[in-house]
Formats: structure tokens, C-alpha cells, sequence
């Protein structure tokens, strides 16, 4: 299925261009719009993108995004305002002009037709919810994760992909960063002999279910706090959930916090373990982890971090943030975002040609959000598809529901069901509030 926006508004383009070839051109047009500028594609061969929350992380993605030549931002939304006004600030910046236009609404983001695709990359709690509205509304979508914060989420918004056809990305940017992808590949090679055990690493979980006290509401233009609460259930207002402190409080965040890293790391498992459209049939609380057991007799050990680089486990912390681990019954072979490998024995390292000079930071969106864009033209499956994202994600909440109901869990790959457990099953959705109509 094309992208109508997209392949409609190039058509009409270059329909304007030829019907104008019999009047005077002006004496000068940009090169940049032309297409001339080197790397710059010309504007009826871009991709618009429109963003739909813009804190840290959606900046480092979009400044990733902009640098892509066929990519042209034309939108940001947001619920506060000096947000929106940053967000502008820096795409004016980039492309020269005062063309971003800002919405405090993301709903009036999604009413443009001329918008061919959004980021999203709010806070967790609106991940699902404006992915799915953004998908009904004719756009393709990039999300940043953890991509629902319930199974039942990540199941909405999988199979709202599938039936508007549209293309999705998830944010879980290490599929295509190159020392993870090689890790995969040694895995699956047969290298490291039957692989047995896979580590992945994740923040130790938390769930806070105190209220902030309560503080003035700002005025709706300054931060438009029903919107900002959205789906997640009403509390007061407090200025540090917005500045960004809602992580660990359970109406906002996903899965006890597991799903920070457990969306990234379990997701890389996954691939490894050929376990795309899958995941693990149980799943064992411990103190310092969950143990996973997929059907193939493969182990999934869900690493808790007492700190970010893994000093309590042993992991090469040399290595960096989100490590993973692969363990055969010839060797092993671990990496984390600071690019390098650690392949043990000396032998098998030594017969492997590692991969250089290529994308080897774990933060890194590039390639990931190329591997987008390029979906968005072919209509072909991107990375980290709906399919990936609703197998590695749900394997993650069903970890975080053994551990907070601190017992062991069995559920049916099939059905996305829990095998004989009425209290989990109970929590693999929440209660959505309903947030405040579009104006």
C-alpha cells in the first residue's frame, strides 16, 4: 500500500513544475530546494514529519532525523509550551526559516494532510494511544518505547498497524546498530555452539504509587495538564512530573520500569533466539532477576542492574549501557552500546573478523530511523515492525507481572493469555481515563 500523502503531493508537484515551464521561472530558486545542494533531496521528493512530544530523547532523535536529506520537519507538537518553542527554535535553526508550525494539540498535528509521517515520543503512558490515532489519521509512524505500557496496549497497537497498513517503527534503535546486529549473528551462526543462555540486562523494577503533592495548575497555554495526563488515570498537578521525574510511578510507566532497558536487551534475546512473533512460555521471579524459559529450552535471564554499568553481575562493564550476553556450549559473546565485543575463548575471538568503522553507539537513531524513511517508500516491514515490537514487549511485561506478583507465570505464546492465572490476566490492561476532546 503506497503512502498517499506522500507519492500524491510528489505527483502534484511535479505537475505544478511542468504545467509552469511555459511561463518565466524566477531569476533565482534555491539549490536546496531544487535538490541540488549535495545530500539534499528536492521538496517533492521529501518526506514531511511531524513530532508529537519533543523532550531529550525526541530532540537527539529528530537532530538524527533532519540529518537524513529527503526528511523535511514541518510540525511539533507538544503540551508545554516552552517545549514547543524549543522544538522550533532548533528545526528553524536547521533548515534555516521559520516554517515549523506548533500545536499544543497533537490531534491538530495529525488533521494535516500534507504531514507524511510523526515521531512520538512522549511520555509512556501516550506512547500507544497517539501511535494509534496517528496510524487512523493516514500517517506512518516512528514510536519511541517502550511502545505501551500494557499488554493489552501493545496488542491495540500492533494490530492497528495491520489493519490500516501503515509503517512502524519502534524505537528500539539496536536492531540496526552494527556490534549488536553482529552479536545476533554470531549467536545464530552456530559459533558459539548450541546456545543455551541469554543475559539481558534491565534497571532493578520499582513501582511508586504515592502522589506528588499537588501544586497550582498552570494556565492550559503554558501546559495543558489534562492532555498531559491523557489516558493515565487524574492526580493533581506537580511541575516535576512534568520536568520529566514520572519514571518509576506506576499510572505513568511501563512495566515496573523493566521495559527502559528490557525493550532494547530482550528485544535483542529475541532476535537471537529466532523468537520474532513469539517469546518465553514462563517466566520466574528471583531476587536478582526473572528467569525465562522459551520452548526451545533456551534461557532467558532478565538481569536486574543495581547501576547502569552492571557492577553487582560481573558484565564487562568496559562494554557500556544495555549489555547483552549470549552463552553456547563453545563460548559466548556479550556487547552493550559502547560498540566493542567481548567473545570468549581467545580462540573463537580470534577467528571472528569483528566489524569497524561502522555505527557503534547503542543511542545512536541514524540507521534506524534510515531503515524507516526507506519502509516509508518501499511499504516493506521496517526492523523493528509491529510484529517485533509486540512479541519482545509483551515478553517484557509478562517479566515484570511475575515480578510484581512475586510468582511464576506461564502464558500461551498463541493467545497472549496466562495459563491458569486470573490475577495476572486481570493486569494486562489498566483502566483508561477519557482525556479531553479535541477542541
Amino acid at each position: 500500500m503506497p503512502s498517499e500523502n506522500f507519492f500524491s503531493r510528489r505527483s502534484a508537484l511535479k505537475s505544478l513544475a511542468a504545467a509552469g515551464s511555459a511561463f518565466a521561472m524566477p531569476a533565482f530558486v534555491p539549490a536546496r530546494v531544487l535538490g541540488r545542494e549535495p545530500g539534499i533531496a528536492a521538496a517533492s521528493e521529501r518526506i514531511t514529519l511531524g513530532v508529537i512530544g519533543i523532550g531529550p530523547r525526541c530532540t537527539y532523535d529528530l537532530k538524527g532525523m533532519m540529518a537524513l536529506g529527503d526528511i523535511q520537519c514541518v510540525a511539533i507538537s507538544d503540551v508545554q509550551k516552552s517545549r514547543r518553542d524549543a522544538g522550533k527554535a532548533l528545526v528553524d535553526g536547521h533548515y534555516g526559516n521559520a516554517d515549523c508550525k506548533l500545536y499544543p494539540d497533537f490531534r491538530e498535528l495529525l488533521a494535516r494532510d500534507d504531514i507524511d509521517t510523526v515521531i512520538v515520543a512522549t511520555g509512556d503512558r501516550w506512547h500507544a494511544e497517539a501511535a494509534i490515532l496517528s496510524a487512523q489519521a493516514g500517517k506512518d509512524v516512528y514510536c519511541e518505547k517502550p511502545c505501551g505500557i500494557t499488554i493489552r496496549d501493545c496488542q491495540r497497537l500492533a494490530d492497528t498497524f495491520q489493519e490500516t497498513g501503515r509503517i512502524f517503527q519502534a524505537g528500539t534503535q539496536r536492531r540496526s546498530v552494527t556490534n549488536f546486529r553482529q552479536a545476533v549473528e554470531i549467536a545464530r551462526s552456530g559459533k558459539l555452539g548450541k546456545v543455551h543462555t541469554m543475559y539481558a540486562s534491565v534497571y532493578v523494577p520499582e513501582i511508586k504509587t504515592e502522589w506528588l503533592p499537588g501544586e497550582q495548575t498552570p494556565p492550559r497555554d503554558v501546559v495543558d495538564w489534562d492532555l498531559w495526563l491523557g489516558p493515565a488515570p487524574w492526580r493533581p498537578y506537580n511541575a516535576k512530573y512534568v520536568a520529566g521525574q514520572w519514571r518509576g510511578y506506576y499510572d505513568f510507566d511501563s512495566g515496573a520500569r523493566l521495559l527502559d532497558w528490557g525493550a532494547h536487551t530482550v528485544d535483542i534475546c529475541q532476535w537471537a533466539n529466532g523468537s520474532d512473533g513469539s517469546m518465553p512460555l514462563t517466566y520466574e521471579p528471583n531476587p536478582t532477576n526473572v528467569t525465562a524459559m522459551y520452548a526451545n529450552g533456551v534461557k532467558l535471564i532478565i538481569d536486574f542492574l543495581k547501576t547502569p554499568f552492571g557492577e553487582r553481575t560481573g558484565w564487562n562493564t568496559s562494554l557500556g549501557t544495555c549489555p547483552v550476553r549470549f552463552v553456547g556450549e563453545e563460548g559466548s559473546v556479550e556487547t552493550g552500546d559502547n560498540g566493542g565485543m567481548d567473545i570468549k575463548p581467545e580462540s573463537l575471538k580470534a577467528s571472528i573478523a569483528l566489524e569497524q568503522g561502522k555505527t557503534a553507539n547503542g543511542l545512536d537513531v541514524g540507521t534506524h530511523a534510515r531503515d524507516f524513511f526507506d519502509c516509508v517508500k518501499s511499504r516493506k516491514p521496517t526492523a523493528a515492525n509491529p510484529t517485533v515490537m509486540r512479541s519482545s514487549h509483551i515478553a517484557c511485561h509478562a517479566a515484570a507481572l511475575a515480578w510484581m506478583l512475586q510468582r511464576k507465570l506461564t502464558i500461551d505464546p498463541k493467545t497472549e493469555t496466562f495459563v491458569g492465572d486470573d490475577e495476572a490476566n486481570s493486569l494486562k490492561s489498566r483502566p483508561q481515563r477519557p482525556y479531553r476532546a479535541k477542541a
